[in-house]
């Protein structure tokens, strides 16, 4: 990639009549990209993405971000069309409204200038936004079921988690977890009552998306508990508080 000055300085020697041999020389230029210059007068706008444009920066809002990273690592993939555009899509369950809307605003709090828009499957929509540079936001996309190969997150990735965890673990909750009642009786006073009590299940298939989870969740002190090796509970009610607080039932 050459810098403004010296694409300038070409067109300034062949204007006077300079041979494109020669300014290729003079300015360590490859003979092809001085031709494509000449045919190019105008440079291709420069990339919108943040990632890949000037300074790499993470992206923004970052909370926002962190929801949406949840519900792709859930619920989400990316998929590739024609010319290099990739399509971000999150499978949403027509059940929750709530959530798919919840879903496009954050997709277009991360991405303004795109356009949302959900596509009716089996008793689901799937929200989508096409662009080039989703890869570059979600470096986790690749070949293949998520719990078939690594996940790991980028540094820049670990920064915007550790610095909000919540929206993390609420897009993780929306995408694969659920909130719901348990119920038990007891004898009391030779009567049987009844009790309820909510808890949180998340479930999911990759043991990195699942340790990602608990890690979080240890650094937020909400306690859980493994039922299997894709089942965790959140049943104390100090955490399950905690829960109801920032994340809650979707709706």
């Amino acid at each position: 990639m050459y810098d403004t000055a010296t694409r300038e300085l070409a067109f300034k020697l062949l204007a006077q009549g300079r041979t494109m041999a020669s300014v290729s020389r003079e300015l360590g230029v490859a003979h092809a990209t001085i031709r494509y210059w000449r045919a190019h007068p105008q440079p291709k706008k420069p990339s919108s993405c943040i990632r890949c444009c000037g300074v790499p920066r993470p992206p923004a809002p970052p909370g926002s971000y962190a929801y949406l990273l949840g519900l792709y690592l859930g619920d989400g993939c990316i998929s590739s069309y024609r010319r290099g555009v990739h399509g971000l899509r999150i499978a949403c369950s027509d059940g929750w409204p709530g959530l798919m809307d919840e879903c496009a605003a954050a997709m277009l709090a991360v991405r303004p200038d795109s356009r949302v828009f959900r596509v009716p499957g089996q008793g689901c929509h799937m929200v989508t936004s096409l662009w080039k540079h989703w890869p570059c936001l979600f470096p986790q996309h690749g070949p293949g079921p998520k719990h078939k190969r690594v996940i790991e997150l980028a540094d820049w990735q670990k920064e915007i988690v550790s610095a909000h965890p919540w929206p993390l673990v609420r897009g993780l909750i929306h995408s694969d977890g659920t909130r719901f009642t348990n119920w038990t009786t007891r004898i009391v006073g030779g009567q049987s009552k009844r009790y309820e009590y909510p808890r949180y299940m998340f479930t999911n298939m990759s043991a990195d998306i699942m340790r990602l989870m608990t890690d979080t969740l240890d650094s937020l002190g909400v306690a859980w508990k493994r039922a299997n090796h894709k089942n965790i509970s959140i049943a104390r009610r100090e955490s399950v508080a905690l829960m109801d607080l920032h994340v809650g039932p979707k709706y």
